[in-house]
């Protein structure tokens, strides 16, 4: 967990980038992929993530006033990947306006829980960090090629000079 805002705001950015570019691949076809009829899409997994962040901060009284919680799922990939840049893009900028180090010792009523703020941003970027993998099998599914995220994508190891490793 994260003991100082720049702590957090370093991880954020940085994951942040990487599920940028999981949106980046998305295509208006793609984001109708669910792995069976009693599932989310491709979208829907891609729109909660965006949701997600200002529902889940806005438990810490953190207003982000960019959407709803409940705003229904664009029609268009472009349209989730630009919501998505700019809740994660507002986000950092809010927590560094709003809270100090210290802010993160507070506890907050979270979905039945208290937490404290520090474990709140952990569980929203783990949060995040979660579906993007989700979202990453159903894109393979969907046909997409998908972004080297931690390491080499499949179709990546060339570039490496390194072959393939074995399925």
């Amino acid at each position: 967990m994260y003991t100082t805002i720049d702590q957090f705001i370093q991880a954020w950015t940085s994951e942040a980038k990487l599920t940028h570019q999981v949106m980046q691949k998305l295509t208006d076809e793609s984001i109708s992929q669910k792995v069976t009829d009693d599932h989310r899409t491709l979208g829907r997994i891609a729109w909660h993530i965006v949701t997600t962040i200002p529902e889940m901060m806005a438990h810490t009284g953190l207003k982000l006033d960019l959407l709803k919680a409940d705003a229904p799922v664009p029609a268009t990939a472009l349209d989730i990947e630009r919501a998505y840049v700019s809740v994660a893009a507002v986000l950092p900028e809010k927590i560094k306006q709003e809270w100090t180090d210290k802010s993160l010792d507070i506890k907050d009523e979270m979905y039945g829980e208290t937490w404290e703020r520090r474990f709140t941003l952990t569980a929203l970027l783990q949060h995040q960090i979660h579906h993007r993998g989700q979202m990453t099998v159903l894109m393979r599914q969907a046909g997409l090629r998908v972004p080297s995220i931690y390491g080499p994508a499949k179709e990546d190891w060339a570039q490496y000079d390194m072959e393939e490793p074995p399925v």
